[in-house]
């Protein structure tokens, strides 16, 4: 017969080693590997990346990720969520929903970085950020945990390539009430109740 000691010492390895256990890694942490794993595929792949129901975020994993929202911004989910807050929070989820959009269509894109945090902090030693909100010198940290959480599930989306692309492949955005020159090099592909959307003409981008 057993020992009481050594039936302990195997509940203790099954807790250990066993999916779902006690022991299984908290779901923020798996949310990020997966948003690792899904931004490299859609740098690779565009669009045309296809995400198997394993290895999609859950809406739980992705909402335990920043819970305060004042988390480093240093893996895809943050990066992608607080971008989509702070440009577009009080506005309505379609215009998120087109940021991200942007954010995604850059993603690998010749002549944009490889993974969301590169893309979204492009231009921000420079301080020439793709992004406004990079460069606005005020905190980062968020306000209205509503919203972002609208935000982080729009994020969970487009990594998961469950977002359709509303912008028809915009890369460049624009405020309604600014008229930046740029915008007349580019071709406008889509609006929302905030935002211009655009995309080169010949496919170029810079």
């Amino acid at each position: 017969m057993r020992s009481f000691a050594a039936v302990c010492c195997l509940a203790v390895w099954l807790i250990a080693v066993l999916p779902g256990s006690a022991a299984a890694a908290p779901p923020a942490a798996v949310a990020e590997d997966k948003a690792q794993v899904l931004e490299q595929k859609a740098a690779e792949q565009g669009r045309e990346a296809s995400v198997p129901s394993d290895q999609a975020i859950t809406r739980s994993e992705v909402q335990a990720v920043d819970p305060k929202g004042e988390a480093a911004l240093d893996d895809a989910i943050t990066c992608l969520a607080r971008t989509l807050y702070w440009e577009a929070k009080g506005g309505e989820a379609a215009d998120m929903q087109g940021v991200a959009s942007v954010v995604m269509n850059r993603l690998g894109h010749e002549g944009f970085p490889g993974t969301v945090c590169e893309v979204v902090k492009q231009g921000i030693k420079e301080r020439t950020c793709q992004f406004s909100w990079w460069c606005d010198g005020r905190s980062d940290d968020v306000e209205e945990p509503v919203q972002y959480t609208v935000a982080k599930e729009i994020a969970r989306k487009a990594l998961n390539q469950q977002l359709t692309d509303s912008t028809d492949g915009a890369m460049y955005f624009h405020d309604r009430h600014v008229h930046p020159a740029w915008a007349r090099t580019y071709l406008k592909t889509a609006e929302t109740p905030r935002f211009l959307f655009y995309k080169p003409r010949a496919g170029e981008a810079r």
